[in-house]
C-alpha cells in the first residue's frame, strides 16, 4: 500500500515538474501588430486653460496608423525580452484647437527600433496543461485561463522625416531652424494576450513613447514649450510561437 502511495505521489511530482517547464517548449515569439497612432506634439491643441486632462486633444482628425514587427524570448514564464521595429506616421495640424489661424500642418513618418522588458503580473494557466502542451487548443481553463496581462518599458530610438506645410516651413527659415532626423524613446505601456492554441496568441497593446526632442513635429516654440513630445500607439496583435529545439534555439519548421 505504502508503495502505490509512494508511487502515486512520484507521478503527480513528475507531472507537475514536466507542466512547470511546458512554456520552455516555445520560448521564442513573432508577434505582428497593427493599429492607430497618435502624437501630442506643439502643433495644434487646446492650451491647458481649455482643456482638463488633456482630454480636448484627443482627436480622429491627428489620429494615423502604424505597423509593428517583434521578436520576443522569455526569460523566464513572468519576465520576456523582445526587439520591436514599429514604422508609423504621425499628423500634427493647427486645424483644431487653440492656434487655427497659425496654420501650421505637418507629417511625421518614423521608424521606431525599440529594446523591450515585459513583465506579465497576470499569466494564463492554459499552457501548464499537458493536454494544451500536445496541441488541444480552445481556452483550457477558460477565458480568464488564457490571459496574460503584461506592463512594459524599455529604450529606443526614432528615426523621422518631417513634411511640412508652407507655413511652417516660412517659420522654420524665420527662426533659423533645422528639423532633425533621429532622437531617443523610452516606451511605457500595457498589454494583454490571450493563449489560443501552443502556436497562436491574440492581443491588444497599448503604449506611448517619450522622446528626448520636442521638435518631432518641425516646431519648438521657445517660449511657450516645458516638455518634450510624446506619442501613443494602440495595436491588436498576432503572436506565433517557435518550438525550441534540445540546443535552445528556434526551429522555424
Amino acid at each position: 500500500m505504502k508503495r502505490a502511495v509512494l508511487a502515486i505521489l512520484f507521478f503527480c511530482f513528475l507531472v507537475s515538474m514536466s507542466e512547470a517547464q511546458l512554456w520552455k517548449m516555445r520560448r521564442y515569439e513573432i508577434v505582428g501588430g497593427l493599429g492607430t497612432s497618435m502624437f501630442f506634439g506643439d502643433i495644434g491643441g487646446y492650451s491647458k486653460t481649455e482643456n482638463i486632462l488633456g482630454l480636448r486633444d484627443l482627436s480622429i482628425r491627428q489620429t494615423r496608423y502604424d505597423m509593428n514587427f517583434s521578436f520576443r524570448y522569455r526569460i523566464t514564464r513572468e519576465i520576456n525580452a523582445r526587439f520591436s521595429l514599429t514604422q508609423a506616421v504621425f499628423h500634427a495640424t493647427d486645424s483644431r484647437g487653440s492656434n487655427e489661424n497659425r496654420g501650421f500642418d505637418a507629417y511625421i513618418s518614423v521608424i521606431e527600433p525599440a529594446l523591450i522588458g515585459e513583465y506579465y503580473f497576470m499569466k494564463n494557466t492554459s499552457e501548464n496543461s499537458y493536454l494544451f502542451a500536445k496541441g488541444k487548443g480552445g481556452f483550457i481553463g477558460g477565458i480568464m485561463g488564457s490571459l496574460d496581462v503584461y506592463a512594459f518599458t524599455g529604450i529606443g530610438g526614432l528615426s523621422y522625416k518631417i513634411k511640412a506645410n508652407d507655413k511652417l516651413i516660412a517659420r522654420q527659415t524665420a527662426d533659423n531652424l533645422v528639423p532633425g532626423s533621429f532622437t531617443g524613446i523610452v516606451p511605457v505601456g500595457l498589454g494583454s494576450s490571450l493563449t489560443f492554441s501552443p502556436y497562436l496568441n491574440f492581443g491588444i497593446e497599448f503604449g506611448g513613447r517619450y522622446t528626448f526632442t520636442d521638435f518631432l513635429d518641425g516646431f519648438h516654440p521657445i517660449q511657450q514649450s516645458s516638455s518634450n513630445d510624446v506619442y501613443y500607439f494602440f495595436n491588436l496583435t498576432v503572436t506565433y510561437k517557435l518550438k525550441t529545439t534540445s540546443n535552445g534555439f528556434p526551429s522555424f519548421r
